[in-house]
């Protein structure tokens, strides 16, 4: 009886070893194993797919496919030395002239096409990139314009050139005009501020601009219709290098027509006075010289003295 206690308690004993193996191995798979940094880091790079281009050794295997092809001829012969060696002599001797030609005929279109590129962009006035979509080109009729990278708006010539504005994008953007003019950096003698009226109430925003275009030396155009402000380029390019007195008003140069011009500045002093005191003291040295007395003896000029 001993015995078999002994062994079932042997029994017992193996059993319960087995089943704390079998409990171990069972915690053993339920613990979560933590990645590193490295892996996981490794896992989140997308890998690129793999490339389909191999490259050929070399230009004739890259090639080769075009030999197979129905466009593919064969290279005729190369020519034997006897036939080639006067040829070659000639070909020499004109190598030369041809180069020459060749130089001749280049030197003389490079000048003439540089004169007339310059001639062209010199007749046409240069818009800016940032204008494109303005409906104002579309009144720019008598005077060829095109895009060009230049600071200003509009380049009008060499010292001259316009700022576009409009006062409806002035009240959006107050500070605009003046960082558009700091850009210019004074490299213009004429630098219009062409302002486009196209709001009902002007007297502010056009306060605004005014003090703004006085205090950078620019001088301000007002238009209150795209079709003005377009006149206003078109004529400043076409007067562009023309003397300032063309615009003066055309006066006679004998004496009568000077003398009449000097006074009928005067108040009350019309033309017909004027022919009085001319035939009655004959320059404007006596007149000015003449009594108040010798004035009033003339007709017209008395009530006046």
């Amino acid at each position: 009886m001993e015995v078999d206690d002994e062994e079932r308690q042997k029994q017992s004993a193996g059993e319960g070893e087995v089943e704390e193996e079998r409990e171990n191995e069972r915690k053993k798979s339920v613990v979560i194993k933590i990645p590193s940094y490295q892996e996981v880091f490794e896992t989140s790079q997308a890998k690129p797919p793999p490339s389909l281009f191999r490259p050929s050794s070399s230009f004739a295997e890259a090639f080769s496919f075009i030999k197979n092809s129905e466009f593919y001829s064969t290279p005729p012969p190369p020519p034997t030395s006897s036939s080639q060696s006067v040829p070659s002599q000639v070909n020499s001797a004109s190598r030369p002239s041809e180069a020459s030609c060749s130089s001749s005929s280049a030197s003389a279109s490079v000048p003439s096409s540089a004169p007339s590129l310059s001639v062209h962009n010199r007749n046409a006035i240069l818009v800016s990139h940032r204008q494109k979509g303005n409906p104002l080109l579309k009144h720019i009729r008598n005077v060829r314009w095109m895009f060009a990278d230049v600071v200003c708006d509009y380049l009008l010539g060499q010292n001259s050139c316009a700022l576009y504005l409009s006062l409806r994008y002035h009240l959006l953007h107050p500070d605009y005009l003046y960082y558009r003019i700091r850009e210019l950096n004074k490299n213009f003698k004429l630098r219009v501020v062409l302002c486009h009226v196209d709001i009902e109430d002007v007297v502010k925003p056009l306060l605004e601009v005014t003090r703004t275009a006085l205090l950078h030396d620019c001088t301000l155009l007002c238009g209150w219709s795209l079709e003005e402000c377009g006149r206003y380029l078109e004529t400043i390019k076409v007067y562009e290098n023309k003397p300032a007195d063309i615009i003066q008003g055309q006066m006679d140069t004998d004496y009568m027509s000077r003398l009449t011009h000097a006074l009928t500045t005067v108040r009350h002093i019309n033309k017909t006075d004027v022919v009085t005191l001319g035939s009655a003291f004959g320059s404007l040295s006596r007149i000015m010289d003449a009594s108040m007395e010798e004035l009033a003896r003339c007709p017209g000029i008395g009530m006046f003295v």
